[in-house]
């Protein structure tokens, strides 16, 4: 479980997140929505350490994390995917998944794992990440990711100028994995079907503050369209 407790945060003097706090269960699905600009990316990187909060605290399991570095925070099942499918462009998609899988006990059977979630990639894994779809290249960093077995998997915007087709078979996914019991998904995502079809829980940011909760198998689109709206 990952808890942000009224997390501030921001570049500078510029503060971008006006005391946030929101409940990511070890066994499901919780979405941020927004508008671009109102603050999500900047709320995750403060979950990930790549920025210090100036208030709040980030707890994982009942640690409060918040002065670790990143990578202590990988060690203890932190998985940070951000925007832009991100990957080692001149790698294959078999080195990409070697490079995170090399030195773990179970490496292979974790890059297997991970093919067996994104079959499309076993067809794939001599070319260069470079040359993948935007839809291949997200697979391949999602897959990355799982690969360091995380127990929370934090996805910004992961269906971001992807086909229809990808993005059900990454939905699929990660609805799978969160089924299992043992992964809990923070998901930033503007694709309002996507992130209510997915998440037990959602919350609207706008301009850094939360300003509406809900269930997300029980409120329609038009709903958070309208309350993105306000």
């Amino acid at each position: 479980m990952l808890e942000l407790v009224d997390i501030r945060a921001g570049y500078g003097r510029t503060e971008v997140i006006h005391g946030v706090s929101l409940l990511v269960p070890s066994d499901g699905v919780a979405a941020v929505m927004g508008h671009n600009g109102a603050g999500k990316t900047t709320l995750l990187r403060a979950a990930v350490g790549l920025i210090k909060p100036t208030r709040g605290k980030v707890l994982l399991n009942g640690e409060d994390i918040t002065g670790l570095r990143p990578s202590a925070r990988v060690a203890r099942g932190l998985a940070y995917v951000p925007q832009g499918q991100q990957s080692f462009g001149q790698l294959t998609t078999a080195e990409n998944l070697r490079v995170v899988a090399d030195g773990r006990k179970r490496g292979k059977a974790l890059i297997a794992e991970a093919l067996d979630l994104f079959p499309a990639l076993t067809t794939l894994l001599d070319r260069r990440a470079g040359l993948l779809s935007g839809g291949q290249r997200q697979q391949l960093a999602i897959a990355r990711a799982l690969i360091t077995e995380p127990k929370i998997l934090i996805l910004d915007e992961p269906t971001e100028g992807i086909q229809p087709n990808v993005v059900a078979e990454i939905e699929r996914t990660v609805m799978e994995l969160t089924e299992r019991g043992d992964l809990g998904v923070l998901l930033v995502e503007q694709h309002i079907g996507f992130a209510l079809q997915s998440a037990q829980h959602y919350s609207i940011l706008a301009a850094g503050h939360v300003t509406s909760t809900g269930e997300g198998g029980t409120t329609s689109t038009d709903a958070v369209r309208r309350a993105m709206a306000i």
